[in-house]
Order: structure tokens, then sequence, then C-alpha cells
């Protein structure tokens, strides 16, 4: 499992992980018992320092979503939560904002920002490609 982590983005480190993992937790990409990768294997692959990821993991295991298995590590938590269309369109909706104010300040009509998007939604995404 690779997270796609924006260095630039002014969006801290540890909180792209968490919300990666409540999305892939949300969509059923990851289920309850599925193992998440070390601290220290995530650290590496992405030239991050451990204590980043041992943040995040550990932010995760304190509301519920990881729990912490002797021998194992990290895995996705027994006890999870279904994921309503309306919980998984809150996880969306500050991105869809984000993107709505930058179309607005570019200047681009409301059609074509839609059919942006839709095409993005249709397009296989840069990491598919890369993976």
């Amino acid at each position: 499992m690779n997270f796609d982590i924006a260095t630039t983005s002014p969006v801290p480190i540890y909180r792209q992980i968490v919300d990666q993992l409540r999305r892939m937790a949300a969509s059923g990409q990851l289920k309850p018992g599925d193992e998440l990768p070390s601290v220290r294997a995530v650290a590496q692959h992405h030239a991050i320092n451990p204590m980043t990821v041992s943040k995040a993991y550990s932010m995760l295991e304190a509301e519920g979503l990881l729990a912490r298995r002797r021998g194992l590590g990290m895995v996705v938590a027994d006890a999870q939560p279904a994921s309503t269309a309306q919980d998984k369109a809150a996880m969306l909706l500050p991105a869809l904002e984000a993107a709505a104010q930058m179309a607005r300040q570019l200047g681009l009509p409301p059609a074509e920002a839609l059919a942006l998007f839709e095409h993005c939604l249709n397009a296989p995404s840069k990491k598919e490609n890369h993976d």
C-alpha cells in the first residue's frame, strides 16, 4: 500500500495519511483485519520521518479505525461502522469546495469545470498508471 503524499501541500503529511486511510476504509478498499505496512516501511518508501507515520497510525488507533496486534503491527479494526453515502460525501466536500474556489478564481464557467471533473473521474489516476 502506497500513500499519495504531497510534500509541498499545506496539509501536514500525517493528516494526508490519516485522511487517505479513512477514505480507504470508508470505500471498502481496507477491510477489518487488513494489515497496514509498518511505520518503518512507509517512512522509507516515502522518505518521511517515521514519527510522522506513527502519529497518523496512533490517531487512527485512538479513534478506533486501527488496532495494534501483537506480532502483526497495525491492522484495520474489526468493528467498523458502515460508511453511508452521506459520510463519503462529507469526506469529499472539502476537496470539492477547494476545487470550486479555484475554478471561480480562474474564471472557468461551471460547465467547463464540471466537464473537467467528470474527465478526472473517468480517467485512470496517475498513481494507477505507475503501480
